[in-house]
């Protein structure tokens, strides 16, 4: 066992790590603009900045996971943390949208290094009640992220460009690299059989990539629902080749006979699919409707993600306390009153009716999240951990994806008779609405897990 000193030190370099991707995401999405200026690329390139690293993430994290084990999670957690200091530094220079692309495609893998190991690592090194209480700060560092991102991104974009958010991001990385190579002392590796799975790769890595792309690109390819039903079936071939292996990438079995990891992970997926696209609703409604700047709708939103960062802390402690079915159903709950009442909000002439929407959105996300993570780690042996994290990073990232179509759905809904402002906020509030319903459906896992 670790000593405290050297467990909070392991803490605060997981810490940092979990501040970087979130970070660079919120920062990114604002200087998206200044991208295109710049190489003079069209919105379908610009929107692929941000998509080619979810979906390149989301394609390498089952693997990943395996790799892990294998080699150890020290080592991972390092190559991750360097991958993203280079990669940082390729966007900062690239010469050209593609080569952004590639570089941002790049970046993906090197975070779904560090998406594997970072809960994997906390779980070992936190074990019984200590564990939530990690998990708490690891979340709150997330949000951290999320919210630093609008006001110092934008900062250093206005001040110095785009490319200082990439410098910025190559600097933490590069510290968090030989921070880790001096505090992490063990490799942490996972019981693994001899032979790899590499069928078992190819149908998820192929089976995740064709669903996420046809997905994103719903709108305007006529060939996107042909990919998205080859990708789930692709998906549910590997399912049955992970049935039948004698040493599975995914041991899919662990669904059907552990409900508290199956439940924990479909509540965490609707809780994704649920809140992931509020922020962008809520900036289209300030900026179109209201007509509020970028920075001041920005600064409306920050209201949800500082509750976040604030509570998660708390909620992560008390799920050493209290049984996170408790804590995760009330975070889930107040989730979808605070959806609900946010969809009513949209349809007044002020913005006053949104804060305490938000600020109930912001307290109860707090109370699901790191509760909910402590659950799913505590559920399973340590040999798992690393799966485990995979499997999490994974229902996340499709929850996301999830979200985004949703709300692509429902701005393609044609309404007779109003004017564009209307049409635009009648599809918010259908969306708001809708995310409620699927937030009150998670009630249900979250409790009876």
């Amino acid at each position: 066992m670790l000593e405290k000193l050297a467990r909070h030190k392991i803490l605060m370099v997981i810490m940092v790590t979990s501040f970087v991707t979130p970070f660079a995401s919120s920062a990114l999405t604002l200087s998206l603009p200044d991208i295109g200026r710049m190489y003079g690329a069209t919105p379908d390139e610009l929107g692929w900045v941000i998509e080619s690293f979810v979906l390149s993430s989301l394609v390498f994290l089952l693997p990943l996971g395996r790799t892990a084990d294998r080699y150890g999670k020290r080592i991972v957690f390092l190559w991750g943390n360097a991958l993203m200091a280079l990669t940082s530094l390729l966007c900062a220079q690239a010469g050209s949208i593609h080569m952004l692309l590639a570089a941002r495609a790049l970046q993906g893998f090197g975070a779904a290094m560090l998406y594997v190991t970072s809960i994997a690592i906390l779980s070992l090194v936190y074990s019984g009640k200590g564990r939530g209480m990690a998990m708490g700060w690891m979340t709150a560092m997330v949000y951290g992220g999320l919210a630093a991102g609008p006001v110092l991104g934008g900062y250093l974009n206005d001040t110095l460009g785009w490319q200082s958010i990439f410098v910025f991001l190559a600097v933490l990385s590069t510290g968090v690299f030989f921070a880790a190579r001096l505090i992490l002392t063990e490799d942490w590796r996972g019981k693994v059989g001899k032979k790899k799975d590499g069928a078992g790769a190819a149908l998820y890595g192929l089976g995740a990539f064709l669903l996420v792309y046809g997905v994103t690109t719903l709108v305007g390819n006529g060939w996107a629902p042909a990919l998205i039903l080859l990708g789930i079936l692709l998906l549910v071939l590997f399912v049955r080749v992970e049935l039948r292996a004698k040493n599975p990438m995914l041991p899919v079995r662990i669904f059907t006979k552990n409900r508290t990891f199956t439940c924990s992970n479909v509540a965490s997926m609707l809780n994704y699919s649920a809140t992931f696209s509020v922020s962008f609703l809520l900036s289209l409604y300030l900026q179109s409707i209201h007509r509020m700047t970028a920075r001041e709708a920005g600064l409306v939103l920050l209201v949800q993600t500082v509750m976040q960062t604030v509570v998660s802390p708390l909620t992560g402690k008390l799920s050493d306390k209290y049984p996170a079915s408790i804590l995760s159903s009330v975070g889930m709950g107040l989730t979808a009153l605070g959806l609900g009442a946010l969809a009513l909000a949209t349809h007044t002439d002020t913005i006053l009716g949104l804060f305490p929407c938000l600020f109930a959105i912001g307290i109860g996300f707090a109370f699901f999240s790191a509760p909910n993570n402590n659950t799913i780690m505590g559920s399973v042996p340590k040999e798992y951990y690393s799966m485990a994290s995979s499997v999490l990073s994974t229902v996340r990232l499709i929850g996301q994806t999830a979200s985004i179509a949703l709300v692509t759905l429902a701005v393609t809904i044609p309404w007779e008779g109003l004017a564009q402002m209307e049409m635009l906020r009648r599809d918010i509030t259908l969306s708001l609405g809708f995310f409620a319903f699927v937030c009150a459906i998670g009630i249900l896992p979250s409790r009876i897990r």
